[in-house]
Order: C-alpha cells, then structure tokens, then sequence
C-alpha cells in the first residue's frame, strides 16, 4: 500500500486572476524581447509554474488565426500565468477579445496542456508510490 500523500488540485474559477480593462501589465516589447532572448521554451518545466513571459512565448509560437498578436498582448497586459492559462475558458478568452475559431484553437491547446499537467500530477504520485 503506497503511503504517500495524494495531493488532488481542483480547478475552481479562475481565482488567482481578475481581468480588468484597465488593468495595466509591463510594456509588452519588454517582455517578448525576454522571451525571445530566453530561446526556446523548457518544455520540461510544468505548465502550472510558467511565467507571464512563458506563456506569451508559448502563445507566439501557437497559429492562432490571425488573432496572435492581440491574445500575445492580452496575455501580457493582464498577465496571465500558467496556472492562469490551465483555468482559462471560453468566458475568460471573450474578456481577452479572442473569438471565432481562435477562441476554439486556444481552447484546444489549453485542454492539451491540462492533460500534460494531470499526467506529470500522476507521474510524480507513482513515483512517491513506487520508487525504492
């Protein structure tokens, strides 16, 4: 019997992050030239520990029809995190300005990244489980 405590996150509404329209985050040409300077992104490094500046990166290099740049700048004036980004929903991409196919892509890949945080969670319980 695994001994270990089983820590189980539920993705209650987007708590941690409030948009508002007259929220103002950094100069968004300071934080893509970090990024772009970083090179590519840790795919290693979990999702729900990204960086505003992560997740901006992360978005630059999704194709997004047409409606990129403006989710890039969004992301970036009410900076949204990763574990932001895992909460996101179709509400919270309207309030972004994302609609359309856009909205349905991002939400896609959301739903991906969500997959890939559940199965490192599990990774991480088998390991405490199993490992001698």
């Amino acid at each position: 019997m695994c001994n270990a405590a089983v820590r189980i996150e539920l993705m209650p509404p987007w708590d941690d992050l409030h948009i508002s329209h007259n929220q103002r985050g950094p100069p968004a040409g300071e934080i893509t030239a970090a990024a772009a300077a970083s090179g590519l992104m840790d795919l290693s490094k979990r999702v729900s520990v990204w960086s505003v500046e992560e997740v901006s990166e992360w978005v630059q290099q999704q194709q997004y029809s047409g409606q990129q740049s403006m989710l890039q700048t969004a992301i970036l004036q009410h900076a949204v995190s990763g574990r932001a980004l895992l909460r996101m929903t179709a509400h919270h991409l309207e309030e972004l300005g994302v609609g359309g196919p856009a909205q349905q892509e991002v939400l896609q890949d959301v739903l991906l990244l969500r997959v890939q945080e559940e199965l490192e969670n599990l990774m991480e319980i088998f390991t405490e489980c199993f490992s001698s």
